[in-house]
């Protein structure tokens, strides 16, 4: 009974988070199309690279909400594992992009900077505000969840530096309505720019790791042969992977070599095994092949990531 209990408030926090992410698409939307027309109305690149950046996060959203969606689906014959990776996809997918559009910015501004323009700043003002106050109001739905999830991490994260851009825009905007300095729009539009590539860079990575199967950063592979190594029966450790599936599973696979008078005890080894890689290593999946005699073919295999 306690499973089912456990597996329905699953599916609660899954509905409740998929609604939240309705809710912070639409309002995101909102502030796009007003940071839009506020940027073309006021002439300010600033106002509209933060537009950029919004539309960027209504995406991101988006990707979020649909790869939410399919990583529930089960394991079926075709996709053994399941559809757990659409979710790294998702957010590999929107951090391409979010790096395209920071150096469009930057260079946008570069360009702007050699050629200055007045900026109507009551408008931009007032629009940042709006846009400020749809950023906060995501961000709060978000935070939760994010906590858990390295795809809603990537979305919130884009909420949280959308709101730090909008409150530049804000004091940009009252900087040129008091001393008409219209400078601060171009020094605004490349640090947002610079920011969003700082942060996507560092998340990219993360992505990557996972796609290219990656040992997990946390892991010392020696570290973990010489537990294995030091578990009663086992010869030796060989042709070891460890990998992630996605941001909550690791996986690992290797041979073991026991001695043909321990045959009777593989069992026991393997048990002790994996509950040591589970425990100590929060290793979720482990398989191990059990042999007599080191395979000939290892020496090719062994692996010391670093």
């Amino acid at each position: 009974m306690s499973h089912d209990h456990k597996h329905h408030h699953h599916n609660d926090f899954e509905d409740a988070s998929i609604a939240k992410l309705w809710i912070s698409i639409g309002l995101n939307l909102i502030i796009t199309i007003a940071e839009v027309i506020g940027g073309i109305v006021s002439n300010s690149l600033a106002l509209l690279s933060d537009a950029v950046h919004n539309l960027n996060d209504t995406v991101s959203l988006g990707i979020s909400l649909f790869a939410r969606k399919i990583s529930k689906k089960g394991v079926s014959r075709q996709k053994t594992f399941g559809y757990k990776r659409a979710e790294i996809i998702g957010a590999f997918i929107n951090l391409i992009t979010l790096v395209i559009v920071a150096l469009f910015l930057i260079k946008e501004g570069v360009e702007r900077f050699m050629d200055p323009q007045p900026i109507d700043g009551l408008t931009m003002f007032w629009v940042a505000i709006i846009g400020l106050a749809g950023n906060l109001i995501t961000a709060a739905l978000l935070f939760k969840d994010s906590r858990e999830n390295l795809n809603l991490k990537s979305a919130y994260i884009h909420i949280l530096s959308d709101a730090l851009s909008s409150v530049g825009v804000i004091i940009g905007g009252w900087l040129i309505m008091k001393y008409q300095w219209y400078v601060v729009d171009t020094v605004l539009t490349i640090g947002i720019g610079a920011y969003i590539l700082w942060h996507s860079y560092h998340m990219l990575r993360e992505t990557i790791d996972i796609l290219m199967e990656s040992k997990p950063d946390h892991l010392e592979l020696t570290e973990l042969e010489d537990q294995m190594n030091f578990i009663n029966g086992v010869c030796g450790v060989h042709h070891l992977h460890v990998w992630r599936l996605d941001e909550h599973q690791i996986l690992l696979e290797c041979h073991i070599v026991i001695e043909k008078e321990d045959a009777m005890q593989m069992e026991k080894v393997k048990t002790k095994l994996k509950k040591m890689l589970h425990d100590k290593f929060e290793i979720t999946h482990s398989t191990l092949e059990f042999e007599f005699e080191p395979c000939t073919d290892h020496h090719h295999e062994i692996l010391h990531s670093h």
